[in-house]
């Protein structure tokens, strides 16, 4: 109708012109009283046609509305929840924007990036390479009052036992990852922070890695990772049952990070291995020169998947597989280590050479009077397996440890010790993506001369855990666990963890895990 009442418009300001311009040619002008006088005519008549189209475009402005209440009727009495399509203003010839145009534009703005989980957000994406950000925190409510106050060594001595409950922002890593240049030349660097060990070395730490990947089957990588001797140091964190915390055998045989360089890829469709050399078994809180100059520290795992060429990115099976998910895997480690490149035994994700009593192997006198161990040979052997289908999962894991070659003070009558254990844990998801529970144990022992007695008397050291994992977004961003653990002279420990040294008792945590 708005069309109609601009055309008629239209129509009649053309008939006036003819008619002025043929009134021009006609009629002789007598004088230039008669000219204005038919000017001043045709301007109310265009005054008159223009007030008609307002009035006309205020009709059907008003026809519309009675359309969409119309339309609103309709679709309740059909039961269809549907909203009325957003009326938006008719642009006009030459019109500029209106201030209420102004402000939706304002209240909607553009949105860029993208986010992939546990990956984080893509902050810089170009011709010369691309940047996403991740961060990974969790806060921790940690009970430990349920220990045993003491704990007595192999070797006769009385020590505290810490018994915490404390409330605590345990952990944030801020990660900055992607390529530069090349797509295949990729970098991985981040600020890691143990806020339970507030006041140690190496509480704070600023690493990462560069690497580059030639094809599937062969990338190199320069920097700081964990020693793959384990399966919890391959590179899977924190993709565990627990959050940010291993059984206490795995802790007590597994090395931790260091420096070095390393190569991976696949050998075959279903088999995969890591090979690195580094400067030494942990890194953390020890300065280069510290370090011994022999950078003879070597780690290496070959995986097979022999099923279905993956087994998911971390322990247990949220991932649902529909098809039977197997993996059988070996780890081998070796390394000089001595006195002085040995971390504090409280530092971030330390990792000490101990005994199964929890002692410190280069502990002065700890073998007797005169004894003191400077520098050994390590040497670490993993073997694990597994199982995932439908939700659920069972893993295993089996270790071996040589300790030899001392050299010290009155080491030439030590003989080699070894040591061995094992770990067993099993998931299901209850509620797939939802809700997960597991349970898990461990225990390990060794041939050491000086702690014969000591088995004797209190036999090996062992714990149990259960525990229940709530994911409410049906994702691995946002995870809430709650663990119960009871520990059997742990001999293993420290404050990033919720297991303490020589600890015997229960122990219970809640955790709000964050990981995107």
């Amino acid at each position: 109708m708005r069309t109609v009442s601009i055309f008629l418009t239209m129509l009649a300001m053309v008939a006036i012109c003819c008619g002025l311009a043929r009134s021009q040619t006609t009629t002789p002008q007598t004088d230039g009283s008669t000219t204005d006088q038919s000017a001043s005519q045709s301007l109310k008549q265009i005054d008159r046609l223009v007030d008609q189209n307002s009035q006309l475009e205020k009709q059907n402005r008003e026809l519309m509305d009675q359309i969409e209440s119309l339309r609103r009727v309709l679709a309740k009495q059909a039961g269809a929840e549907t909203e009325p399509e957003e009326k938006q203003p008719e642009p006009t010839t030459g019109s500029t924007p209106t201030a209420a145009a102004k402000l939706t534009s304002e209240e909607q703005p553009s949105k860029w990036g993208s986010y992939t989980p546990n990956f984080g957000y893509k902050v810089v994406d170009t011709d010369r390479g691309d940047m996403s950000i991740s961060i990974y925190s969790y806060a921790r409510y940690l009970n430990q009052l349920g220990l045993d106050p003491t704990f007595k060594d192999g070797f006769g001595n009385v020590k505290s036992v810490q018994q915490r409950q404390d409330i605590q922002l345990n952990k944030v890593q801020i990660k900055f990852l992607g390529w530069i240049l090349n797509p295949k030349f990729r970098y991985f660097l981040y600020a890691w922070s143990s806020n339970a060990s507030q006041g140690l070395g190496a509480q704070v730490v600023l690493a990462g890695n560069l690497n580059y990947a030639f094809n599937k089957y062969f990338s190199v990588g320069a920097g700081i990772r964990s020693l793959p001797g384990t399966r919890s140091v391959e590179g899977n964190f924190p993709f565990w049952l627990g959050v940010d915390t291993r059984l206490i055998a795995d802790e007590f045989f597994r090395p931790s990070y260091t420096s070095g360089v390393w190569g991976w890829g696949q050998i075959t469709d279903k088999l995969d291995y890591i090979a690195m050399v580094g400067n030494n078994l942990s890194t953390l809180g020890v300065s280069a020169a510290q370090l011994n100059n022999g950078l003879n520290t070597v780690s290496t795992s070959l995986v097979w998947m022999p099923s279905t060429g993956e087994f998911g990115p971390g322990f247990g099976d949220f991932e649902d597989h529909k098809k039977l998910a197997t993996r059988l895997a070996g780890h081998f480690t070796r390394s000089d280590e001595d006195r002085q490149e040995q971390p504090n035994s409280d530092q971030f994700e330390n990792t000490q050479i101990r005994l199964e009593d929890g002692s410190v192997v280069f502990t002065p006198n700890l073998f007797g009077p005169g004894i003191s161990v400077n520098d050994l040979t390590y040497k670490m052997a993993a073997f694990d397996g597994g199982l995932k289908y439908h939700g659920f999962s069972l893993e295993g894991e089996y270790f071996l440890r040589w300790l030899d070659h001392f050299h010290g003070p009155g080491t030439e009558v030590l003989a080699p010790i070894f040591s061995h254990g094992f770990q067993l844990q099993t998931s299901a998801m209850v509620l797939p993506k939802t809700l997960q529970v597991y349970l898990g144990g461990s225990t390990l022992t060794g041939n050491a001369a000086v702690l014969d007695a000591y088995r004797a008397k209190n036999g090996n050291p062992w714990d149990f855990r259960a525990g229940l994992n709530y994911f409410p977004y049906h994702n691995k961003v946002l995870r809430w666990n709650n663990e119960f653990l009871y520990l059997y002279k742990s001999p293993v420990g420290y404050t990033s963890v919720p297991f303490a040294l020589g600890g015997t008792g229960p122990i219970f945590g809640s955790t709000l895990e964050l990981a995107f």
